[in-house]
This record gives C-alpha cells, sequence and structure tokens, in this order.
C-alpha cells in the first residue's frame, strides 16, 4: 500500500526491503531530485499511538546509516538524498484508514 501511494505520488520504486549489515530501510526511491530512504510504519488502531511516532531518534540513526551504505556501495556519494516516513494508519478491523507521507523526515 506505502508503495503504490508513493508512486501515484510521482516516486520510482529502485528497491524495496534493502539489507546490509547495519539493518533494513523499507523502499529506496527517486524522485526528480532525490534519492529516498523511505521507512513504512503502520498500526492498526491507536492504542500504540501513531505509526509515525515509532520513528525513533534512534531509528533515524539506524536509517542514515544505512543510507550513507547503501550511497557508498552504489557510487552515489555525490547524489543528494533524503528520508521519508510513510506512516499507514489502519482501523482495529484492518481496514486501511489513511496514508500520510512525511518528506524529509529526519528530525536529529
Amino acid at each position: 500500500m506505502a508503495a503504490e501511494k508513493l508512486i501515484s505520488d510521482g516516486y520510482r520504486i529502485l528497491e524495496r526491503n534493502f539489507r546490509c549489515h547495519y539493518g533494513e530501510i523499507d523502499l529506496v526511491a527517486e524522485d526528480e531530485h532525490d534519492l529516498i530512504f523511505i521507512e513504512v510504519k503502520t498500526r492498526r488502531g491507536d492504542a500504540y499511538g501513531c505509526p509515525e511516532e515509532a520513528v525513533t531518534v534512534r531509528k533515524q540513526r539506524k536509517i542514515v546509516q544505512i543510507a550513507h551504505y547503501y550511497l557508498d556501495f552504489y557510487g552515489y556519494l555525490e547524489r543528494s538524498w533524503r528520508v521519508d516516513v510513510v506512516a499507514v494508519q489502519m482501523s482495529r478491523s484492518g481496514r486501511l484508514e489513511e496514508i500520510r507521507v512525511y518528506q524529509h523526515a529526519l528530525t536529529l
């Protein structure tokens, strides 16, 4: 669902579930300007808060670490990049309620 939303917003998905020894990033995409590392968070109901609240400072640091590895691995060190977060909110019964895309989502 998150990838479909991003594609409809003009993103081109390059990788899904990119893994390296630092961890995993859910999606890697690009738009006209940037390479984009995307963290997707999904929640059913609101008992544990909004999905985007789960992207802690620790998680953000991990995403940046993985992004740097990716940029080095593919030789994209001079390419502009950013981190986006996609929050998928589901009802407790599993029905999609909303998908929110936060561009430039880092708060480090």
